[in-house]
């Protein structure tokens, strides 16, 4: 039997389709944040990935591929043509291979605190056995401690545990399954074929992704550019909702105009510097 999505549709039935992926060890309820302000343009479909949230659970491991291809089955089965996407760390990755992969399925696409290769392998294939072993309990204070910054943990405790009760919710095998699809994962290749319009987003502070993989994303896709969002670690869009979400507005929308599109600031010694500070 093939393993079908949980998804949750909101929005306007006659608007372009926004599709948002989240991170490992989280179901589309991450991206309530953004929700409100998104379904004022978009038909937002939040899809929980294979082995998370309401999703079927096989048992792994799984690839990136996997995950994709699962995501097309989705829009088939919605009947969605063309939309556009973003996605965080784990929805990234999925987001760089269905743009790569599947590029008339692709308008614009956001790329939010992801990698296009995260080593090294044997750290993922530890994290899945511990997983394995001891369910995502045995790997949730280590995880928290990379999604948010000591100030937003220490003034938000209740919005932090309740990130903690979606990490732990998540079934232990899909959890793993997709820590070793992330342990296989080399998308570098898959950049140069990435021709949706494209921004990238890091979390200053992230340090499960930290910067420097973006910049690998906006060096290898055509025209992506980058915006680093400050005071933010690895769920930057809930560490700072309102600055992710006028980010992602202003590019599916197709806002950014003159010297605050992609591509566009100059460095100090010349050319052309595809990076911005927000915040």
């Amino acid at each position: 039997m093939t393993s079908r999505l949980h998804a949750n549709v909101d929005g306007p039935t006659d608007a372009p389709v926004l599709v948002l992926g989240s991170s490992l060890g989280t179901s589309g309820a991450m991206w309530q944040p953004q929700l409100a302000a998104l379904t004022e343009h978009f038909r937002v479909v939040r899809y929980d990935h294979l082995g998370h949230g309401d999703s079927d659970v096989p048992d792994g491991p799984y690839s990136i591929a996997e995950l994709g291809t699962a995501v097309l089955r989705l829009l088939d089965d919605l009947r969605i043509r063309r939309a556009s996407y973003a996605g965080l760390s784990l929805g990234g990755m999925v987001g760089m291979w269905l743009a790569a992969n599947a590029p008339d399925r692709i308008d614009r696409l956001a790329l939010l605190c992801t990698s296009a290769g995260l080593g090294p392998a044997q750290g993922w294939r530890d994290r899945a056995a511990a997983t394995r072993a001891g369910g995502v309990e045995a790997v949730a204070d280590a995880v928290l401690a990379r999604w948010f910054t000591k100030g937003f943990a220490t003034a938000r405790p209740a919005e932090v545990a309740e990130y903690r009760s979606m990490l732990t919710a998540t079934p232990a095998e899909g959890y793993a399954a997709c820590c070793e699809a992330i342990a296989e994962m080399d998308l570098r290749a898959d950049l140069a074929r990435i021709t949706a319009p494209t921004l990238v987003l890091a979390g200053a502070n992230d340090p499960a992704i930290p910067v420097e993989h973006a910049r690998v994303l906006v060096d290898g896709i055509a025209g992506a550019g980058l915006r680093v969002v400050g005071d933010a670690a690895h769920l930057a869009s809930v560490e700072q909702p309102e600055r992710i979400t006028r980010l992602l507005l202003d590019h599916f929308l197709d806002r950014f105009s003159g010297g605050d599109g992609p591509g566009t600031e100059h460095r100090p010694n010349g050319g052309l510097r595809k990076e911005r500070v927000d915040g």
